[in-house]
């Protein structure tokens, strides 16, 4: 019989409960990975976050436990646990254990939700090995626990909790589905809870890290999040670090309709956009009808006030989309009863009444604003025209460049060297610091599907250059050349074409000192700003070399960090003669034989390599423009916060 012919009722698999959820994890959570993990954060807060927009919920309290488990704890009404009429069983259990549960699907209960999806809370419950719920209600404290979605035990009363309401979850998440990790970030989490409480003014985030402990304080590492001022608050901190070109943020809001809308923006001397959008509380990372909405009136208004008052006059070049946003930062928020998402991770907003709505409002309150403040208009629509004439010089010069590789042999810079490998799956590129670093990495390196391009000094700072300086610097266009992409399109210049990539793993390799920490940070800067698309898809990684050589007769050890050269001493010492090895400290790349280059840093097979992520696009956006920016003192307030992270024996 054939296997089609076998095909039968018994060949389908009907999954009960939240067994769907363990079975394919990646279709709730989006994946097992890191973002994945702190999704489960997310889905646990943002049940509390709906508390808080139906107005019963002020304080938040996240904490990551000694073992990386998380206790999330709200003052809202604490979920019901009263017996639920269809399942006879306790509604709590019904939202732990039951996926498209909860309130949110009341409208009486909540007029709006982010967990629309009905995943939320009990997702998370599939998800860990430990799952606890505690409720604080009716003067009455109730528990339930389960693992792996299923309940241990029956909802009961453990004690009494006189006027204190709300809702404890705590969580460990299954090692078995986050193979990867199971570790949470600090940082990752206060970002969330800080843009949490921008878009909430009034409600306060709290998170506590009991795996650290600060020593200036001889406690738990602590953050507090509260804004007054919401979203002006908002962009006001992601624009720190840019030089603002107008004095205060413009504000938009209209509450009182089905699509309450809330927008705040500003301009600064940069050249990039930087614009967040949100429904629900959900950043919406690609956008939607809201963005679009926003982004014509943005056009539309502009325009027509710099005709009305003659301010276009003098520009001759023509004026397009792009140059009204050059240097914006905006955030927009909206609320929607029932969103449309595009996906099931929720990244693109599709109800196609929004933009109508977004766009009359933004048109009529920015209209105002210009008109009642001409001196803030002025400044505005003379950026427009700057940004449409550095974009008309930058086409110029992407033009340029593109002919004079097509003239190189090969169409290839004439220091790359190549490999001979041709399937892009199996080749690197090794970007290194220096022509004496880059000439090691040539005699080091496997010719088969290894190539090396040497990078001469320091590059340009994208983020203080004009576009058109940028393809005018001859190491960004080597980059160009080498990696076969395309420099972007005249409707988006940052848009590249990924299909001609020639090389899958693009390996970041300079000295482990203070010069090669800055020419790390330059190289990302750019590939951030005009080639993010290579990190977006995991093509980026840092290539570490060692600081120190352990030695001690004929034996010796590489070591990367303080911890490795501790250990390697240790090791060569083993009777106690520590004053006998002999510790070498790397200077450079450059200074290395092509053996050990190939041993530590090119070897496949004893190399360490970090791979460039974008967990929060947001988060990395403000501190790329606060470190590479023209502002000193937030990046000296930056340093003098992180001090203690750096390792200053380089």
């Amino acid at each position: 019989m054939s296997k089609e012919q076998d095909y039968s009722a018994k060949n389908i698999q009907v999954l009960e409960g939240l067994e769907a959820v363990r079975k394919r994890p990646s279709m709730y959570i989006g994946d097992t990975g890191v973002r994945g993990l702190h999704h489960l954060i997310w889905e646990v807060v943002d049940n509390s976050i709906d508390e808080a927009l139906a107005g019963y919920c002020k304080n938040i309290k996240t904490t990551i436990e000694e073992d990386n488990s998380i206790t999330v704890l709200d003052d809202g009404r604490g979920i019901p646990v009263d017996m639920h009429p269809k399942e006879h069983r306790s509604a709590l259990e019904v939202v732990m254990t039951v996926l498209h549960a909860g309130g949110k699907f009341d409208k009486g209960s909540y007029k709006v939700s982010g967990g629309l999806h009905g995943v939320g809370v009990s997702c998370v419950n599939a998800l860990s090995i430990e799952f606890e719920a505690t409720v604080f209600r009716n003067g009455k404290i109730y528990n339930q626990k389960y693992s792996k979605g299923k309940p241990l035990e029956d909802v009961h009363e453990i004690g009494e909790c006189g006027n204190q309401t709300g809702t404890q979850i705590h969580f460990k998440p299954d090692a078995s589905i986050f193979e990867q990790t199971t570790i949470y970030n600090f940082e990752t989490v206060c970002a969330r809870l800080r843009e949490l409480a921008y878009l909430n003014s009034g409600i306060t985030l709290e998170i506590t890290d009991k795996r650290n402990i600060d020593e200036a304080t001889n406690s738990y590492h602590y953050k507090k999040f509260h804004s007054e001022g919401g979203l002006v608050e908002f962009v006001k901190y992601l624009d720190n670090g840019r030089e603002k070109i107008i004095k205060d943020p413009i504000y938009i809001e209209k509450l009182d309709t089905d699509v309450p809308i809330q927008i705040a923006l500003t301009y600064n001397d940069g050249y990039s956009e930087n614009l967040i959008s949100y429904v629900n509380n959900i950043h919406t990372i690609e956008g939607g009808t809201h963005v679009s909405g926003f982004r014509s009136a943005l056009t539309k208004t502009l325009k027509d006030y710099a005709e009305k008052s003659k301010l276009l006059e003098k520009a001759k070049v023509d004026i397009i989309g792009d140059d009204f946003r050059e240097g914006l930062t905006a955030v927009i928020s909206v609320k929607v009863s029932e969103p449309q998402f595009e996906g099931q991770t929720k990244t693109k907003l599709g109800n196609s009444d929004v933009s109508g709505k977004v766009s009359s409002i933004v048109s009529l309150k920015l209209k105002e604003y210009l008109e009642e403040h001409p001196t803030e208009a002025k400044i505005i629509v003379d950026k427009v025209i700057l940004a449409a004439q550095a974009r008309n010089a930058a086409k110029r010069a992407r033009e340029l460049v593109q002919r004079k590789g097509a003239l190189q042999v090969g169409g290839l810079p004439g220091k790359l060297a190549d490999c001979t490998d041709k399937d892009p799956a199996n080749c690197e590129l090794f970007l290194v610091e220096g022509n004496s670093a880059g000439g090691t990495a040539k005699d080091a390196r496997d010719r088969k599907y290894q190539a090396i391009l040497p990078l001469r000094g320091k590059i340009l700072n994208v983020e203080k250059a004009q576009e058109h300086r940028i393809y005018e610097s001859e190491p960004i266009r080597n980059m160009f050349t080498a990696l076969g992409v395309s420099m972007g399109t005249e409707n988006d210049p940052k848009e590249l074409n990924l299909t001609k990539l020639r090389y899958h793993k693009i390996i970041i390799m300079a000295d482990a000192d203070v010069d090669g920490s800055h020419i790390r940070t330059l190289i990302l800067t750019f590939f951030y700003r005009y080639m993010r698309s290579l990190i977006e898809n995991g093509y980026v990684y840092l290539a570490l070399a060692p600081l120190y050589l352990a030695i001690r007769n004929n034996n010796f050890r590489y070591c990367w960090t303080e911890e490795d050269r501790e250990n390697a001493i240790n090791e060569l010492a083993k009777d106690g003669k520590r004053d006998l090895v002999v510790i070498k400290r790397f200077k450079g790349l450059g200074e290395m034989d092509p053996e050990p280059l190939w041993d530590t840093t090119m070897d496949p097979m004893g190399r360490i390599l970090q791979q460039v992520t974008l967990l929060d696009a947001m988060e990395a956006d403000r501190i790329i423009s606060l470190l590479m920016g023209e502002e000193v003192e937030p990046r000296r307030q930056f340093i003098e916060e992180n001090a203690h992270y750096a390792n200053l024996d380089v």
